[in-house]
């Protein structure tokens, strides 16, 4: 059997029937019937690492998606989140759970301003049960206390967790701060695109597509403690040319001007309230904040895939997804002057473009 196959799961039950019944309560609210339906599963002998991986972490990317699909509103993924945490937290301390320490010390946290700590926090696990010392430092952990940490643990490798991929940029300072002190990087997280391609611009000294992976890669292959040498700034020599630099420091001047230019586009909008109003700006804002990240990373994919996840989100919360176009029109107008952003947001326009033409041409 491979290393990575998944642990078989006892009681002549399947993962994907306890998961189905753990989304229910989760999305019920129903704390108490999440906990039992684990812990009742871990005293029937459950593997408890596949009830992490093939439980509680296809759960929890189920709940994203009824979000995105306009199922569930935020108060209830947030409910739903707290609830499949604190089934890992029943998890840990269930007497089936017994853990020792027969490998080395690896710190497990997530980078400055990722709120999405459950990934991270299902490594963590993994890789307690797998027999390694954890320190799990939990969501938003600012780069200088991270490095201060590890100054005192002496970690033989930090693994960093990103979701959202306009973190990449901190993540980059992050890597690059582990790496100075000779402490190596294993990175995941969606963040870092298919494949982990970003990982490797990056400079991370491993990625896993999730934790099984890591805690496997880790169990084959201890990670080298990295050149002191390396100069990061020499891993994206596109930077030279500011556009990054710029578009994020002007950010908050580019939401009001493109809103303002927005407003006598799209008359409807004069009919918003001041809640649609702040909602239309915060969408502004993370779109500059997603071609900001695609300029750091010279990827107009990224910023193209953003974009038709946005339409998706857009169409299933019933706001013409078509309101793109003149967004990205008014935003290109602004950044005229800066040769990648205008490459970047053409392609994005073209993307929207044909997934309209695409939806017109489809029977009702």
């Amino acid at each position: 059997m491979s290393i990575s196959t998944p642990p078989a799961f006892p009681c002549g039950g399947r993962p994907e029937q306890l998961a189905d019944q753990l989304l229910n309560a989760a999305l019920a609210g129903d704390e108490h019937s999440a906990i039992e339906l684990v812990v009742r599963a871990l005293d029937e002998g459950a593997d408890p690492e596949s009830i992490l991986l093939d439980v509680i972490a296809p759960v929890q990317g189920k709940v994203g998606q009824e979000w995105a699909e306009n199922r569930i509103n935020v108060a209830q993924e947030h409910a739903a989140t707290s609830i499949n945490e604190r089934v890992i937290t029943a998890l840990g301390v269930h007497p089936a759970v017994g853990t020792s320490i027969t490998r080395g010390r690896i710190t497990v946290a997530c980078v400055d301003g990722e709120w999405h700590a459950l990934p991270a926090r299902l490594l963590s696990e993994v890789l307690k049960l797998r027999g390694w010392r954890i320190d799990y430092l939990g969501a938003q952990l600012p780069t200088p206390h991270l490095i201060a940490h590890l100054h005192t643990t002496g970690a033989d490798v930090v693994a960093l967790s990103s979701s959202i991929a306009t973190r990449l940029p901190t993540t980059h300072a992050a890597i690059s701060a582990c790496q100075a002190i000779g402490v190596p990087v294993l990175v995941g997280g969606a963040a870092f695109g298919p494949a982990g391609r970003y990982a490797k611009l990056l400079g991370a000294d491993a990625w896993a597509p999730d934790a099984r992976a890591a805690a496997d890669q880790l169990a084959r292959s201890p990670l080298s403690r990295p050149q002191l040498d390396h100069q990061p700034i020499d891993d994206l020599p596109h930077l030279a040319d500011q556009e990054y630099t710029l578009v994020t420091r002007n950010s908050d001047s580019l939401v009001r001007t493109v809103f303002a230019a927005l407003e006598d586009a799209l008359p409807f909008m004069n009919e918003y309230s001041d809640l649609q109003r702040e909602r239309t700006a915060e969408d502004l804002a993370s779109i500059i904040e997603f071609l900001a990240t695609a300029l750091y990373l010279d990827d107009e994919d990224l910023f193209t895939g953003f974009i038709t996840w946005t339409a998706q989100v857009l169409t299933a919360r019933g706001v013409p997804a078509q309101s793109l176009r003149p967004t990205l029109h008014l935003l290109a107008l602004e950044l005229k002057d800066f040769p990648r952003a205008t490459r970047i947001l053409r392609a994005a326009t073209r993307t929207v473009t044909t997934r309209h033409s695409s939806e017109a041409g489809k029977p009702a």
